[in-house]
């Protein structure tokens, strides 16, 4: 009950946070959309980090690291340290100054303008907020199992089928609920001070929950002691966690495009343009890495950790449990006291509802800008009409993402995966429009239309979310290789916008003269 009461303050606190930033709202659609392009570095470095740390982050590495070992580290955090910052560089300080000059709000917008084609726009909204959608599942999902693991025991008679713990469709409404009143609310301003606050929250709390759980599992006097111990026992019990996995090279390569992703996240997009100027970039680009490093790091240690952590004896997370997005919550709630523990659930709260509100707004800022605004006249709506559409949607995709949670929960990690792999098939489509001027309207429909037909397919194939590799045959030697799916993705999309693009007729000089300044065409 003492977690519980702990994370409801944290709760109202976050949603005293968002309400009072409304009160700073200018009543206009720019403002709830944008901030009025009013963001600083701080809160820019903050905004970001916070909306591409999910709990992808936390609780599905951590989840990956208990089945899969070490190597988890490898995989993501090492090359997205690297490749978000590129991409901060490379294509958002681009975006941002082609958005103030052009006026953009959602990168629908950029790309209906760049390409001049309405019909681009019309493809891409139900790609993008499709791709979100289950974006969003992985945080509704792993916040009611927090929650859930957080409680278990408090109330053994009223949620008896939960072990006692909140279950999973309550706590989930909670927070999607917590989230929606301060994003209907504060907009993009609410949103940035409330990732800032989260993020500094889970920041300092995951600290402390590293060092809590290393203290406890290792039961030594200092914590480098206890992580010696700690690591020692998974030695000892399961040596393959400490070693990088029986992963073909290849294999392993295809998963340094997954981070490329955040070069298409919809709401990483609005995070740019909100920047008061180019040079609020340059904090992010510099501190991004280390962030990551601080984050997954310590969450892919405790994930190798409980795999041989025991308590009295016994292991503290049963392999054989259906423990599946809970192996952190559990450790907490079995090392910490109620004290503790509830801080150290509100910092993984933290951590996800960081994405959520981001995702959620930029959702609504897309369907007013880009349907709503763009198919009616835009005169006939008052700014108070324009903020209220926002809003409606955002309530319709909370209320479609939660009402999707309660089905059976997958795997937070390969949710993420399949989320990442459809954005960064995208990629292509939004370096190619910043930087080749032969680009064609043809070529980006080619490229669309091929990425979601790839991602249908192979989504299908692997069960529907249930294996995130595929194996694919070469067709003259006979081998197997076995790959993460954003490979033939990926390169299925580069080669349908490269080709058609080639056959087509080229832009026209207006829009390359528009957007390439310096072209001589």
């Amino acid at each position: 009950m003492t977690q519980l009461a702990i994370i409801g303050v944290y709760l109202a606190l976050l949603l005293g946070l968002g309400l009072f930033s409304s009160r700073l709202f200018r009543g206009t659609g720019e403002d709830y959309m944008l901030a009025s392009h009013s963001i600083g570095p701080f809160l820019l470095l903050m905004s970001l980090f916070g909306t591409t740390m999910t709990a992808f982050a936390l609780v599905g590495s951590t989840g990956e690291a208990f089945r899969e070992g070490i190597g988890v580290y490898g995989l993501m955090a090492s090359s997205s340290g690297i490749v978000h910052s590129l991409c901060f560089l490379l294509i958002g300080v681009k975006i941002w100054s082609f958005g103030y000059k052009h006026g953009y709000t959602t990168q629908i917008q950029f790309f209906r303008d760049r390409l001049g084609s309405n019909g681009i726009g019309l493809l891409l909204f139900p790609i993008i907020v499709g791709l979100v959608i289950p974006y969003l599942l992985i945080g509704v999902i792993a916040s009611g199992a927090v929650i859930n693991g957080a409680t278990i025991g408090t109330f053994p008679e009223t949620f008896a089928a939960t072990r006692g713990g909140v279950p999973h469709w309550l706590a989930a409404l909670v927070i999607c609920s917590v989230v929606l009143i301060y994003v209907f609310f504060g907009g993009m301003r609410g949103t940035a001070w409330a990732n800032t606050f989260q993020t500094s929250v889970f920041m300092i709390l995951g600290v402390v929950t590293f060092v809590v759980i290393a203290n406890g599992i290792g039961g030594q006097d200092g914590l480098w002691a206890n992580m010696q111990a700690a690591t020692a026992k998974v030695a000892q019990a399961h040596p393959d966690r400490l070693t990088r996995s029986e992963m073909s090279k290849f294999m392993f390569t295809t998963y340094l495009l997954i981070p490329l992703s955040v070069g298409m996240f919809p709401h990483v997009f609005q995070h740019w343009l909100t920047a008061r100027s180019a040079q609020t970039f340059k904090l992010p680009v510099i501190v991004h890495p280390l962030f990551i490093m601080l984050v997954w790091a310590p969450c892919v240690m405790i994930g190798v950790w409980a795999t041989s952590a025991t308590l009295n004896g016994e292991l503290i997370v049963s392999p054989g449990a259906a423990t599946t997005n809970k192996e952190l919550t559990i450790l907490v709630a079995k090392l910490a006291g109620p004290v503790l523990g509830g801080l150290l659930s509100a910092g993984i709260l933290a951590a996800i509802m960081s994405s959520l509100d981001s995702q959620f707004l930029c959702i609504g800022s897309i369907f007013t800008n880009d349907i709503v605004l763009h198919y009616w006249d835009k005169k006939r709506f008052s700014e108070k009409q324009i903020v209220m559409w926002a809003r409606l949607f955002v309530v319709a995709i909370v209320a479609v993402t939660y009402g999707l949670s309660l089905f059976e929960p997958r795997s937070v990690f390969a949710m993420g995966i399949w989320c990442f792999s459809g954005y960064t098939g995208l990629f292509p489509l939004v370096f190619a429009a910043l930087y080749w001027k032969r680009l064609t309207v043809a070529g980006a429909y080619a490229c669309v239309l091929t990425v979601a037909g790839m991602w249908l397919w192979l989504f299908a194939e692997s069960g529907f979310g249930a294996n995130a590799n595929y194996t694919f045959q070469l067709p003259a030697f006979g081998q197997q290789l076995e790959m993460m799916p954003v490979l033939p993705i990926t390169v299925a999309s580069v080669v349908a916008l490269v080709a058609v693009s080639l056959v087509t007729s080229p832009p026209p000089d207006e829009t390359v003269r528009r957007f390439f300044p310096d072209s001589k065409s």
